[in-house]
């Protein structure tokens, strides 16, 4: 089923385009990362949040990404408070490939890459499991690999889209093909 865009809350800079593509513009230097060397929390970058349906269910979208700066990214976000939260994103690495990267917050952020991508278009899903969520990624749409299996405190869990230049000037991220399926994935490991 399609989703409505109409439930999302947009940043300023962001839209929505007909049919169904929200387009996301990072300012400079905008990020969501804890660093948990000790840094000032990084919380900058704009999102667009909506409280999903109870019960399991499936968010996924194509994400392109206009990549200038390292790690531009265009990201699912789970959100739960400024301490609390998870990222699927699909971010330029510092050797300038499109990089499937995971970033999971419980006080502090936990940074993990997972595959390279050619090109700079990929689709992105979560996954809500009982209590537990996962990330997925696909190259075609058929196939979805398991990223992270992962817990995330709280019960008033939101979903949506970020979009973030942590170091470089902005990026313009479009997501389309967004699709919000409410029922249980059967089996997180199998590709489906």
């Amino acid at each position: 089923m399609e989703f409505s865009l109409a439930a999302l809350d947009l940043p300023h800079g962001w839209r929505l385009d007909e049919p169904g593509t929200l387009t996301a513009v990072a300012p400079a230097a905008t990020d969501l990362f804890v660093d948990p060397a000790g840094d000032p929390p990084a919380l900058s970058a704009p999102r667009a949040l909506f409280a999903p349906p109870p019960g399991d269910w499936q968010l996924s979208a194509r994400v392109r990404v206009d990549f200038a700066g390292m790690y531009d990214a265009g990201v699912l976000l789970l959100w739960s408070d400024e301490r609390h939260w998870a990222k699927l994103c699909f971010e330029l690495s510092p050797q300038g490939r499109p990089t499937i990267v995971t970033v999971v917050t419980r006080g502090e952020s936990d940074d993990a890459n997972g595959f390279t991508v050619d090109g700079a278009v990929v689709r992105l899903r979560v996954t809500r499991h009982g209590r537990a969520w996962a990330f997925h990624a696909s190259t075609d749409g058929s196939y979805w690999q398991l990223i992270r299996y992962f817990a995330l405190p709280g019960d008033d869990v939101r979903v949506g889209f970020e979009a973030q230049s942590p170091v470089g000037a902005g990026c313009t991220v479009t997501f389309d093909e967004i699709r919000l399926v409410p029922e249980r994935l059967a089996d997180l490991r199998n590709g489906g």
